[in-house]
């Protein structure tokens, strides 16, 4: 399967760079971008092939994977002139049917990805196609996507909850590490150390989430009077499961508006 890519953004890079690094990948990779350069970089970054224009990305390609700025749809509907191979949309906050609408008659497989399928153990949200996305290309787009991490079928007055709460937190997990490397860099910890520290704590955390739930594990970390109940008492007078809830409420709105 050979795949397009419109826009090499962050999110179009991670996943160029996941499929690039699959032993089940695509064929061939296709970028074409509005003229930033970062298409060329993007494709010789991962062995891909730098297209001389958004048509001749669209024309070639099997899929073509629809990741420029929402503000952009439009535009590059009418470059395409409304007409492309079927599209894979990663465009935030942008229904089916207002893609439907630039590009009518094109199947549209509406999907959500997050950063981390850049080393292939993302989470992949997508929207179930209707019958007008062929079953035989349905079938090969999601095998695609399944190298890239957990694949995961969400309807669509769902899926930016899910964006807000799968796609945002990598970000917000991110910064959670940042701070804790840093406290432990504020004790003289060699700042590669911390670094290791915190991120084998949050992998293993991360696994053990799978089989206890949260609640249980921090209980079972904290115990009465000790450490780590004092770290999680200082949380509580900031009321971080409550600051945590206002950042995805406002990825939310941001979507909406």
């Amino acid at each position: 399967m050979r795949i397009g890519f419109a826009g090499a953004g962050n999110m179009a890079a991670a996943m160029a760079r996941g499929w690039a690094g699959a032993t089940d990948g695509p064929e061939a990779m296709l970028f074409a971008d509005a003229g930033s350069g970062r298409a060329r970089e993007l494709a010789k970054e991962v062995r891909g092939e730098p297209a001389a224009s958004l048509s001749e990305a669209a024309a070639s390609a099997d899929l073509l994977v629809l990741a420029v700025k929402r503000t952009a749809l439009h535009e590059v509907a009418g470059e395409l002139e409304g007409s492309a191979p079927p599209l894979i949309s990663v465009l935030g906050g942008v229904s089916l049917a207002t893609i439907r609408e630039a590009f009518p008659g094109v199947p549209v497989l509406r999907v959500m990805p997050n950063l981390p399928v850049e080393v292939r153990h993302g989470v992949v949200c997508y929207v179930p196609p209707g019958e007008d996305f062929p079953s035989d290309l349905r079938e090969d787009a999601l095998e695609m996507l399944n190298a890239l991490g957990t694949v995961v079928a969400v309807e669509e007055d769902q899926i930016d909850a899910a964006t807000a709460v799968m796609s945002c937190s990598p970000a917000y997990v991110a910064l959670v590490a940042e701070a804790l490397a840093r406290a432990g860099e504020d004790e003289d910890l060699d700042e590669g150390l911390a670094h290791e520290l915190v991120v084998d704590a949050l992998a293993g955390t991360a696994e053990l989430l799978r089989t206890r739930n949260p609640e249980a594990i921090w209980r079972a970390v904290a115990s009465p009077g000790g450490a780590t109940e004092a770290g999680l008492d200082a949380l509580a007078e900031r009321d971080l499961q409550a600051a945590v809830r206002e950042a995805v409420q406002a990825s939310l709105d941001r979507m909406r508006e």
